[in-house]
C-alpha cells in the first residue's frame, strides 16, 4: 500500500493508515492545501473537478468537493469526464484551477488528485512544492458558514470538447465519413467509453464496435495500454475485420492503435503519426520527452522543422513546447499535445487527427506504420543498495562517454549514432530507470545490458569503498 506525494499532486492506494495510503484524511489535507494555494494565485475562487470511472472515484470526488466548499471555493463538477476535458473546462469556465480525480493507467486500487492551474495545465514544480509545504504544515483554515463555496454539476463539457475538436482546421469530418471506417474501441470500462464513441459518431464513423465501454470502473485488464494488455482488442479487430482498434487509458490522455491485422501500431508511434500529419499541413517544430523514440526527430527534420527533447513529465514537455513554439508535441506513452486546442495530453484530439490522416493517405493502418522509421525501445531498471549515490553513478557514466553527445537535463541521455540510452533516477526509490533505443530489439537490449553492467560495476566499486 502506497502514498506518493509529488509536485503534480497526490496518488496512492485506497484504504489503510493516514500518511501511508490514499485515505480521506490525506485527500482533505491536500485538497485544502491546493485550495489555499489557488486562492493566493487567482481572484477567481472557482475550481473544476472531474473523475474517471474507477470504483473509488465517487467517494474521492465527494471528499474533494466538500473540502473545496469548506475552503470557500465554488465547485463545478463534471462528474464522469476525461483529463483533457477537465483541462479545457478550466479555461472555458474561467476557473482558477482544476482537480482531476484519476490514477491514470494505474490499477483499480489506486486513485489520485491531479492538480491544474488557471490555464488548465499541470502546476509547475515550484507551485507543487509550495502546495506540499502548505499541506505538511497545515497552514490552511476553513471558511465560516457565510463564506463557504457553492456546488453545481455540469455534464456538458465532453460535448463541448468534441465540438471544439471538430472546429479545428486540420480535422476533416467529411473525409473520415467517406472513408467508412469500422473501428473497435477499448475504453477499459472507464470514461473513455462515454467520450470516444461519442467523438467517433460526431466524426461520421458509423460502424463502431464497443469493447469494455461501460463506465463501471471494473477494469477488464491492466489499464495501461501496453501490447501485453491488449490481447482482447487485437483478437476483436481481426474477428470483426475492422480497419483499426482504438485504445485509451482510464482518463483518456493516452492513446494507442491496433492495426487491421491485430498487430500493435505502437504507443511510441501515436505521436509520430499525428505529428507527421500536422507537419504536412503546417511546417514547424516538435517536442517529446527524452525517453521517446527518435522517429519523431527524423520525421521533423525531414519536414524542415526542429525537434527538441524535454525532461520526462507533461509539464516539462509543455514548457519546452512554448519555448520553441512547437506545432505539436507529447510523450512516447501515447500522449498527444496539440496547442491549437490546448496544452495537455488529449487522446480525443489525437483520434480525430489520426483518422483524418489515415483517410487522406488511403493506407491500411499497418501500411501507415510501415512508412515510418522503425525503432525499438528496451525498458529496464536497476534496484540499488540504499545509501548508493545515484547522482555519482550517473556522473561517472557521463565522464566515461563525455566525447559523445550527452544531455543531463533529466538524468543522463547518451547518443551513440542512431542509438541512445536514457538513465533517470527514481524520486521515490533507489532505482535507475534505463531506456535504450536502437533499430532492432536485439541491439536495443544489448545496448541496455552494456550500460547496466557498467552501472553495476561502478555501484560495486562504491560499495567496496
Amino acid at each position: 500500500m502506497t502514498l506518493i506525494k509529488s509536485i503534480s499532486g497526490i496518488r496512492g492506494t485506497i484504504g489503510g493508515k493516514p500518511g501511508e495510503n490514499f485515505t480521506p484524511t490525506d485527500i482533505v489535507k491536500f485538497t485544502s492545501a491546493y485550495a489555499l494555494w489557488m486562492k493566493s494565485k487567482s481572484k477567481n475562487h472557482k475550481v473544476i473537478i472531474g473523475r474517471d470511472a474507477r470504483i473509488s472515484g465517487d467517494m474521492v470526488s465527494k471528499l474533494v468537493s466538500a473540502t473545496l466548499i469548506a475552503m470557500g471555493i465554488d465547485v463545478i463538477d463534471l462528474e464522469l469526464s476525461t483529463t483533457p476535458t477537465v483541462e479545457m473546462a478550466v479555461t472555458g469556465e474561467n476557473a482558477g484551477g482544476g482537480i482531476i480525480i484519476t490514477a491514470s493507467h494505474n490499477p483499480a486500487q489506486w486513485n489520485a488528485l491531479k492538480l491544474l492551474n488557471h490555464r488548465g495545465e499541470f502546476i509547475s514544480d515550484e507551485d507543487g512544492k509550495n502546495i506540499l509545504t502548505i499541506a505538511e504544515e497545515e497552514q490552511f483554515e476553513f471558511s465560516t458558514i457565510e463564506k463557504t463555496g457553492s456546488y453545481k454539476i455540469n455534464n456538458s463539457w465532453i460535448d463541448k470538447h468534441i465540438e471544439l475538436i471538430l472546429k479545428l482546421p486540420f480535422v476533416n469530418k467529411e473525409i473520415i465519413d467517406n472513408a467508412n471506417f469500422k473501428i473497435v474501441v477499448d475504453a477499459v470500462n472507464s470514461s473513455g467509453g462515454i467520450a470516444v464513441p461519442k467523438l467517433l459518431q460526431a466524426l461520421g464513423v458509423k460502424n463502431i464496435v464497443e469493447l469494455y465501454c461501460e463506465p463501471t470502473g471494473i477494469f477488464p485488464h491492466n489499464p495501461e495500454p501496453l501490447p501485453e494488455n491488449l490481447l482482447a482488442i487485437a483478437d476483436e479487430v481481426k474477428k470483426q475485420k475492422a480497419d483499426l482498434g482504438i485504445v485509451v487509458d482510464p482518463d483518456v490522455d493516452r492513446l494507442a492503435f491496433v492495426c487491421e491485422d491485430g498487430n500493435m501500431f505502437g504507443e511510441e508511434y501515436t505521436l509520430v503519426a499525428v505529428a507527421d500529419y500536422i507537419m504536412k499541413k503546417k511546417k514547424g517544430n516538435t517536442v517529446s520527452n527524452l525517453s521517446s523514440t527518435s522517429a519523431l526527430r527524423e520525421i521533423t527534420e525531414k519536414a524542415g522543422g526542429i525537434y527538441s527533447g524535454a525532461a520526462v513529465g507533461e509539464v516539462n514537455v509543455v514548457t519546452k513546447m512554448k519555448q520553441v513554439n512547437a506545432v505539436i508535441g507529447g510523450e512516447g506513452n501515447g500522449g498527444i499535445i496539440y496547442p491549437e486546442l490546448h496544452y495537455g495530453r488529449d487522446a480525443l484530439v489525437g483520434i480525430a487527427l489520426f483518422l483524418t490522416h489515415l483517410a487522406e493517405t488511403k493506407m491500411k493502418v499497418s501500411e501507415l506504420r510501415a512508412s515510418y522509421p522503425s525503432f525499438f525501445i528496451a525498458k529496464n531498471k536497476i534496484e540499488l543498495r540504499k545509501g548508493i549515490n545515484v547522482d555519482s553513478i550517473l556522473k561517472a557514466i557521463h565522464e566515461k562517454y563525455i566525447s559523445l553527445p550527452c544531455n543531463s537535463e533529466d538524468g543522463l541521455k547518451i547518443e551513440f549514432g542512431n542509438e541512445w540510452v536514457h538513465m533517470r533516477k527514481s524520486n521515490t526509490e533507489p532505482i535507475i530507470r534505463i531506456y535504450a533505443e536502437s533499430k532492432s530489439e536485439q541491439s536495443a537490449n544489448d545496448l541496455a545490458q552494456k550500460i547496466i553492467k557498467e552501472i553495476e560495476s561502478i555501484s560495486s566499486a562504491m560499495k567496496d569503498n
